[in-house]
């Protein structure tokens, strides 16, 4: 997966790099599809932002998170897009072979 991380008005480190791509790990392991990742960190008078926006095969899954610390952000952040993309997983699958419930007549 390719993460392309910016800033707007906030430093980018190298800590922060780091704990971005350690967290990211974990949507890699629940879906391996994902292509692209560009993740947006801002900051906003005493709000701290983080939106990403992810690319998979066949859609774009969004989302963002507002904090006052942007750890806590991020980590609100990876929550928000786990969800989604096991909820994009379960739909994908569920959509081929089905199974079809027959009631039994007495």
């Amino acid at each position: 997966m390719q993460i392309n991380l910016t800033g707007h008005h906030i430093d980018v480190t190298d800590a922060l790099k780091g704990y971005v791509d350690s967290k990211f790990e974990r949507l890699a392991r629940h879906f391996d599809h994902v292509t692209k990742a560009h993740v947006v960190l801002s900051v906003e008078k005493l709000a701290q932002k983080a939106e990403a926006t992810l690319h998979i095969n066949g859609a774009k899954v969004f989302a963002d998170s507002v904090h006052e610390d942007m750890y806590a952000a991020i980590d609100g952040l990876i929550d928000k897009l786990d969800r989604q993309v096991i909820r994009f997983k379960e739909k994908r699958s569920s959509h081929r072979g089905g199974t079809v419930k027959i009631a039994e007549a007495d």
